[in-house]
C-alpha cells in the first residue's frame, strides 16, 4: 500500500468523530435490517429519527455518565413525544403550548451544558414526533410511531453505553489531542510576533493570537469535562492519572505561550540589527511543532519519547544572548525573563505524564451538585437581560410563527418549517445567517441529489446503504461543514420517505419549508428580543475585568507562599481565559451585525487586543511565580498588587454602570510604582513593571469605554 494512502487511512481512523460516524452506521443499519427483515418498513422512518435524535443528545461521559445521561434523555424523549402526540389533533391547544414548551426547555439548558445538550436534541425529537405524526395521517398509527421513534433512541443509547464501557479512555485521549494541537496552532501565531521587521502588522496578529487562545480555552475546557467525569469523587489512578498528569503541563504551557515580557514592537526596535528575536521566534516554531508530536502520540497512544525538542535552538539562544552588544536594562532584564521562560516552555514538554506526588488533583465541577442548585441556576438566567431568555422568548416566538404559517400554507406536510427554524435560529446574529445560508444551500444540494438517486437509477433495497451512509455523513460534517451537513440529511430524509413511496412527495415541500423556515428563524432575530452583541460589550468587558482582578489576586498569593498550581489558582486562571475568550468570540459576532458602525468596529478590535495584551501580562506574573523573600520590600510589591486588583473591581463596576472611571495612571500611587519599578530588582522588580503595565492597560480600557 501506497504510504500516502497509508497516511490518510491512518488519519482517517484517528479522527475525532470517527466513532460518532461508526455508532450512527452500526445503529441506522441495524434499524434498517430488522425493518427489512422482521418488522414493517412504515417502522424505519420514526426508528431512523430516533437514532438520529438520540446521537445529538449525546455526551463524550465515561458509562456511568453516560448511563444517568440516556436514562435523562429518554424519559426527556418521551415525555416530549407523548405530549406532542396527544396535543397535536387539537391545533389551538397545540399552537399555546408549542411556545411554552419550546420556552420551557430552553431555559432547562441554563442547568448545565449537559442538560443544555439533551434539551436541545428534546426539541428536535419533538418536531421530529410531528413529522412522523402528519405522515401517519389523521387516523391510526400514531402511538406506533411514537413507541417506533423511542425504540430508535433506546437502540442507540444502548449501543453507545456499549460503546462507552469498551472503550473509556478515547473521549479523554482525543480531547487532549485536540488541547496540544490548539496549543500548537497559538505558539505559531506567537512566533509570528517575533519577526524582526517593522511593517508587520501586529495588531492583526493580537487579534488572530485572541483567536486562537480563544481554541484553546474551548479545547481545555472540553478536556476538562472528559477528565471529571471519568475521574468522578475518586482518587485518579493509572491511564486517567497519567493524562490528568499531560492536562496540568497543557495548562501550564498554556500560560506561558500567553505571557509577554515586554512589548513586542519595542523590543523589534531595540534589537533590529540583531537575529534574538528571529531565534525567539524560530525556537517558539520549533516547540509548536513538538506540541504537534505529543498530540499525535496521544491520539495514536503511542509511547512517550519521541519528542523531537529543539535543544539546538534553545542553545543558539542562550549563545545570541550571552554575545550580544550591551544593551539597555530594561531589554536585557525582559530578555532573560523571556528565555527563562522558554526554557521552562521545553522543560513541559519533555516532562512525560509521571511523579503525581505533592499534585493537587482537585478539578472544579461545573454540573449543579442538587436540583436546588440546577434551579436557582435557571432562575438566574431568567432576566430580560439573559442571552438565554431572550433567545428561548425568539426561539418560542418563532416556532409559534411557524406553526401559524404551517396552518395557513399547508397544514398536511409543513412541519419541516418547525425543524428549520429549530436549526437556524442561533442565539447570535451572525451564527444565524451562517446557519440561514448553509441551510438553505444544503437543502438545495440534498433535494437535487435525492431527485437524481429516485429518477435516475433503478429502485429497490440497494438504497438501503446509501439512506445509512448519508445519515452517518451528517454527523461527519455538522461540526465542521454544515452546508455538507445539511446536503447528507436531506438525501437521507428523502430515501427514507422512499421505503414508503413518498420520496419524490418530500422533495417539493422540504424546499418550499426550508425557505419559510430560514425566513422565520430571521425575522424573529430581528424583531423578537433582537440580542444584538454590540449592547453587550460593556458587560463583556466588566465581567474580563473582574476575572483579571482574581486572578491577579492568586497569582499574588502564590508569591507569598510559592507556586503551588492548587484548585483556587487553576479555577481563577480558567476564569479569565474564557472570560476574555467569550470577549473576543462576541466581539466576533458583533462584526457580522447590521447595527455596528465602522467606528465602533474599530474601537471593539483594539479593545480585543488590549484585552490580550492584558492577559499576556497576568500570564507573565503567573509564569514566574516563586516565593519572595520576606521583608519590608515583598510586602510593598504585595501591596501593590492588591491595590492594582482593587482597581480593577473599581473599573469592572464602572463598566457594567456605564460611568466614567477614574484613570490610574494620573494617580500619586502611580508615579511612585514607576519610582519603585526602578529602583527594585529581580522578582520584585518583575512584579512592580507588570502591575505598571496592568495599570496602563486599564487606562486604556477605561480610554475605550468612553469612545465605545
Amino acid at each position: 500500500m501506497p504510504f500516502k494512502l497509508r497516511q490518510r487511512i491512518s488519519s482517517i481512523a484517528e479522527s475525532d468523530r470517527l466513532a460518532d460516524v461508526v455508532r450512527v452506521l452500526l445503529a441506522l443499519s441495524g434499524v434498517l435490517a430488522w425493518c427489512v427483515l422482521h418488522g414493517p418498513r412504515s417502522a424505519a422512518i420514526p426508528a431512523l429519527l430516533g437514532v438520529i435524535a438520540c446521537a445529538l443528545a449525546e455526551t463524550d461521559d465515561a458509562w456511568r455518565g453516560r448511563l444517568r445521561g440516556l436514562v435523562v434523555t429518554l424519559c426527556c424523549f418521551a415525555i416530549a413525544a407523548a405530549t406532542v402526540r396527544w396535543l397535536i389533533a387539537w391545533p389551538w391547544l397545540f399552537a399555546l403550548a408549542l411556545p411554552v414548551g419550546t420556552f420551557a426547555l430552553v431555559m432547562l439548558g441554563a442547568a448545565s451544558g449537559r442538560y443544555a445538550t439533551i434539551v436541545a436534541a428534546t426539541l428536535i425529537l419533538s418536531v421530529y414526533t410531528m413529522i412522523d405524526a402528519d405522515a401517519a395521517g389523521p387516523t391510526g398509527g400514531n402511538w406506533v410511531g411514537t413507541v417506533h421513534i423511542l425504540a430508535g433512541a433506546a437502540w442507540y443509547g444502548a449501543l453507545s453505553l456499549l460503546w462507552s464501557v469498551f472503550a473509556p479512555q478515547r473521549a479523554v485521549r482525543l480531547a487532549l489531542a485536540r488541547v496540544f494541537e490548539a496549543l500548537a496552532a497559538q505558539m505559531e501565531t506567537k512566533a509570528a510576533l517575533f519577526e524582526p521587521v517593522h511593517d508587520l502588522d501586529r495588531h492583526a496578529l493580537e487579534i488572530e493570537l485572541a483567536h486562537r487562545n480563544g481554541r484553546t480555552v474551548d479545547a481545555m475546557n472540553e478536556a476538562h469535562g472528559a477528565l471529571l467525569d471519568r475521574m468522578g469523587r475518586r482518587q485518579p489512578r493509572g491511564r486517567t492519572a497519567q493524562r490528568l498528569r499531560l492536562y496540568f503541563t497543557a495548562q501550564d504551557i498554556h500560560e506561558r505561550i500567553s505571557s509577554t515580557h515586554y512589548p513586542y514592537e519595542a523590543l523589534v526596535d531595540a534589537l533590529f540589527h540583531s537575529d534574538i528575536m528571529f531565534r525567539f521566534g524560530r525556537l517558539l516554531r520549533l516547540q509548536a511543532q513538538a506540541c504537534h508530536t505529543r498530540a499525535d502520540e496521544v491520539r495514536r497512544t503511542l509511547p512517550p519519547g519521541s519528542l523531537a525538542l529543539p535543544h539546538g535552538a534553545l542553545d543558539d539562544v542562550r549563545a545570541a544572548l550571552a554575545h550580544g552588544q550591551p544593551r539597555e536594562p530594561r531589554i536585557d532584564e525582559a530578555l532573560a525573563g523571556l528565555l527563562r521562560n522558554v526554557e521552562r516552555l521545553q522543560s513541559s514538554l519533555e516532562t512525560e505524564s509521571e511523579g503525581l506526588r505533592d499534585t493537587d488533583f482537585g478539578l472544579r465541577n461545573y454540573d449543579p451538585p442538587t436540583w436546588r442548585e440546577a434551579v436557582a441556576r435557571i432562575r438566574v438566567q431568567t432576566t430580560r437581560r439573559s442571552m438565554r431568555f431572550r433567545h428561548a422568548v425568539r426561539l418560542a416566538a418563532g416556532m409559534l410563527a411557524g406553526y401559524a404559517l404551517l396552518l395557513a400554507v399547508h397544514p398536511r406536510h409543513g412541519y419541516w418549517i418547525l425543524l428549520t427554524t429549530l436549526f437556524v435560529c442561533q442565539p447570535g446574529y451572525g451564527a444565524t445567517r451562517r446557519r440561514l445560508g448553509q441551510r438553505i444551500g444544503g437543502t438545495m444540494l440534498g433535494l437535487i441529489a435525492g431527485w437524481a438517486f429516485l429518477r435516475l437509477l433503478p429502485g429497490g433495497d440497494w438504497r438501503l446503504p446509501v439512506t445509512i451512509v448519508s445519515g452517518a455523513a451528517f454527523f461527519a460534517f455538522r461540526h465542521k461543514r454544515y452546508t455538507v451537513a445539511t446536503a447528507t440529511i436531506t438525501l437521507f430524509v428523502v430515501l427514507c420517505f422512499d421505503q414508503i413511496g413518498a420520496g419524490y412527495d418530500a422533495i417539493g415541500p422540504r424546499l418550499l419549508d426550508t425557505v419559510l423556515g430560514s425566513v422565520i428563524a430571521a425575522a424573529a432575530l430581528h424583531f423578537v428580543l433582537p440580542d444584538w452583541r454590540a449592547r453587550q460589550l460593556e458587560d463583556l468587558l466588566a465581567d474580563v475585568i473582574d476575572a483579571d482582578g482574581a486572578y491577579l489576586r492568586h497569582i499574588a498569593n502564590q508569591y507569598v507562599g510559592g507556586k503551588v498550581d492548587d484548585l483556587p489558582y487553576r479555577v481563577a486562571r480558567r476564569d479569565a481565559h474564557n472570560a476574555h475568550a467569550a470577549l473576543a468570540g462576541s466581539v466576533t459576532e458583533m462584526l457580522a451585525e447590521p447595527v455596528h458602525s465602522r467606528e465602533r468596529s474599530e474601537v471593539v478590535l483594539r479593545l480585543v487586543t488590549e484585552s490580550q495584551t492584558t492577559l499576556a501580562h497576568l500570564s507573565t506574573l503567573g509564569a514566574h511565580r516563586e516565593a519572595l523573600t520576606p521583608g519590608a520590600e515583598a510586602e510593598s510589591t504585595l501591596a501593590d498588587a492588591e491595590r492594582l486588583a482593587a482597581a480593577f473591581g473599581t473599573l469592572a463596576m464602572s463598566a457594567r454602570t456605564r460611568t466614567p472611571p477614574q484613570p490610574l495612571t494620573q494617580s500619586a500611587w502611580m508615579a511612585e510604582l514607576e519610582l519603585r519599578a526602578e529602583r527594585r530588582s529581580g522578582t520584585e522588580r518583575l512584579i512592580t513593571q507588570q502591575c505598571l503595565l496592568l495599570a496602563r492597560d486599564g487606562d486604556r480600557f477605561a480610554a475605550l469605554l468612553a469612545e465605545m
